[in-house]
């Protein structure tokens, strides 16, 4: 184009930057000036060279006049003192001292009463020659004490001025105390500047797909609103801890392509009233100006928990005032437009009801703990920085650690790594793992700690009989290992491989109770006493049997009732004493039972029981495979067993070579075949 003129280099800004001004600065100034005006006194003594003062009454002040002392005389009518300077010759008359130490114009100092009297004494004594000169002045020569006391007040306002403006207010930004009512949510303009993305995140399927829905309604708005629709306002993220919901979050700031602000819901908490509900509306209106974006606060309940209905018992009004400014803020009378919400909280039955309504947050989205396959995704994730050995089965591992949520697979990672630099590994093998899961679930093992004979023997007997009743439950969690090694609190312990069921049937809580009372049962039979040992089981069973009873319904006298109440600040049982008794007497028959039901299976397999307890103190450590081996294969195979053989008959058909594969599945039709002519015969 002809008029367009060539684009000339940006010439670098060369105008000089002002300092920034400082309001301590200020204050030292004005501190200095002070000192100034009042130190600087140039009719005192100090400025005319005086370097000794002595005290005297004004009868001596009249006899040093009469013999001629005198040299000059000041009079200072604002504090009523004179000074009056000797002659040189007569110093020593006076002070006893020579000139070298007393100073060249040395000055003794005196109270006077009447001004005029003074001053016809002082005219007579200039008449008579006794005096050369004197004059009056009205400054007062203050010393530095009475200085500081008097201005202390002034000095300490100033002093409290400027921690106030300067490092007090630190906590509210930098603005100092006028800015602790903003907002502490720190601000990611760019998606590189988190570092995560979706492809970060294994497992949780359907939380994945639901965030992703948020981050292309902000990519892409107009797909939605065309056809009427409307951008949800909130997703509420929820679940136990370590699943991944902040994870999750991080990968929405990562992805989303839009300012992203992220705080904590106590980063709303403070010691100044009214500061909470401040620093929402601040975020808030940063958030509109920044439209489209995301607002992420993590731990909710900070400030989100249910109001109280009654204020006496307990209402915080500061904690309620900040939650109805988030309310306000999120769906009130002013308009949010592309401003979404997310949060995440794993105490969602606390929140307020006002919160969880369509129109703030529109979406609940539910990060369970990762089932198999998610927890293979997630140690796929996790052993990519690790040098593992090449033998790893992430199938086993998967396996070996049913509801671990995803931060607790990734602590297993690390912990494995350190045992295996522990014991100077160059790679991290499988035992490494398995004594990760075994010491974050069971704790350090103790193997220095003494224990007699006798209580080896006990434990043995406790822990056998918890193998035993559990290999013959049909609903019994599968067993992995029985342990006799103390590890944390613990002497011993039996791993189970349990179940990942949706719902649990009566007969299954059951089974596993009756299994709990394997170990306390075995003890009576086998030693004739009862130990502290069982304390855990017995708390086990007794919760599962009153959740049993008093919530699920599954008792003969209460059936189908559940008195299961989640009110806040409600200090009464939903049911009566005459309930209460029946519930108590339900428990204790129902545990009861089952304790019989164990002591009769362990007198049925005593043998076996007393030689698995004597493997137990032999060996310390026995697996699965042993106690096949005493009682013969398990009567019944659980679900979670027919899909590990399934999956490990699938994995060694993939392994298989091509031509064994070939022949392996020619003779298995050729025996079909077999099998269906001599039926057909048969007939």
């Amino acid at each position: 184009m002809a008029n367009q003129q060539p684009n000339k280099p940006q010439q670098p800004n060369k105008d000089p930057k002002m300092p920034r001004f400082n309001m301590g600065w200020l204050y030292v100034l004005i501190l200095i000036s002070l000192a100034v005006f009042f130190f600087t006194d140039s009719g005192n003594s100090a400025a005319s060279g005086v370097t000794m003062k002595k005290e005297a009454s004004y009868t001596k002040f009249k006899d040093y006049m009469a013999k001629g002392y005198a040299d000059r005389v000041v009079v200072n009518k604002s504090d009523g003192k004179l000074y009056m300077y000797v002659k040189p010759k007569h110093i020593r008359d006076v002070f006893g001292q020579s000139t070298q130490q007393t100073g060249k114009s040395p000055a003794v100092e005196v109270e006077y009463g009447s001004v005029d009297e003074l001053e016809k004494y002082l005219a007579q004594a200039m008449a008579d020659k006794k005096i050369s000169d004197f004059d009056f002045e009205n400054k007062s020569g203050t010393d530095f004490l009475s200085l500081l006391i008097n201005f202390s007040p002034l000095i300490f306002f100033f002093l409290l001025m400027y921690l106030l403006m300067g490092r007090m207010g630190s906590g509210g930004g930098p603005g100092g105390i006028f800015s602790v009512g903003k907002s502490k949510a720190k601000l990611y303009e760019k998606a590189d500047s988190i570092g995560i993305t979706f492809k970060d995140v294994a497992g949780q399927a359907g939380a994945k797909q639901e965030v992703q829905e948020i981050v292309e309604f902000l990519k892409n708005p107009k797909k939605y609103t065309d056809l009427g629709g409307k951008i949800p306002k909130g997703a509420l993220l929820v679940g136990p801890p370590g699943t991944g919901k902040t994870l999750l979050a991080k990968a929405v700031a990562g992805e989303a392509g839009v300012p992203f602000f992220s705080m904590s819901g106590s980063d709303f908490v403070e010691m100044f009233v009214g500061v909470g509900a401040s620093r929402v509306r601040d975020v808030f209106q940063q958030a509109k100006g920044k439209a489209p974006c995301i607002i992420f606060i993590d731990e909710i309940d900070a400030v989100g928990r249910a109001r109280s209905k009654n204020p006496a018992m307990g209402g915080n009004d500061e904690r309620e005032n900040t939650l109805n400014a988030l309310l306000t803020e999120m769906d009130g009378f002013g308009t949010n437009s592309g401003v979404i919400v997310l949060a995440a909280t794993n105490r969602v039955d606390m929140l307020d009801s006002a919160l969880l309504r369509a129109g703030r947050f529109d979406r609940e989205i539910h990060v369970d703990l990762p089932d198999l396959t998610e927890r293979k995704e997630i140690f796929q994730v996790h052993l990519k920085p690790l040098k593992t050995d090449e033998t790893l089965d992430i199938d086993f591992l998967a396996r070996q650690t049913p509801g671990f949520s995803g931060a607790d697979i990734a602590n297993v990672c690390n912990e494995a790594a350190l045992i295996a630099a522990r014991h100077n590994a160059e790679k991290v093998s499988k035992q490494d793992f398995l004594d990760a899961v075994d010491r974050i679930i069971g704790g350090l093992e103790k193997k220095t700690k003494v224990m007699t004979a006798e209580e080896k023997r006990a434990i043995a007997l406790h822990e056998a009989g918890h193998a035993t009743i559990s290999w013959f439950c049909q609903y019994a969690n599968p067993l992995v290992k029985v342990s006799i090694v103390p590890r944390g609190q613990a002497l011993g312990a039996a791993w189970y491989l349990p179940e990942e069921r949706q719902i649990t049937t009566k007969e299954q809580m059951l089974d596993e109770m009756c299994s709990l009372l394997g170990g306390r049962a075995a003890e009576e039979l086998f030693t004739g006493h009862i130990s502290t040992g069982a304390m855990n089981d017995l708390e086990r069973a007794t919760k599962s049997a009153y959740g049993m009873i008093a919530y699920a319904g599954m008792s003969d006298k209460l059936p189908n009732i559940c008195y299961y109440n989640n009110q806040e600040y409600q200090f009464q049982r939903p049911y009566s004493e005459t309930t209460a008794k029946v519930i108590d007497d339900e428990v204790l028959r129902m545990i009861n039972e089952q304790y019989d039901r164990a002591k009769a299976l362990l007198t049925e397999h005593k043998e076996g029981h007393n030689q698995l307890a004597e493997l137990l103190i032999s060996r310390e450590v026995i697996f699965a495979e042993d106690v096949e081996k005493i009682f013969g294969k398990r009567p019944w195979a659980s679900r979670s067993q027919e899909i590990m053989q399934e999956e490990d008959e699938q994995l060694k058909i993939e392994n298989m070579p091509e031509e064994v594969r070939q022949a392996q599945a020619d003779h298995e039709a050729a025996e079909k075949e077999k099998n269906d002519s001599d039926n057909a015969t048969e007939k």
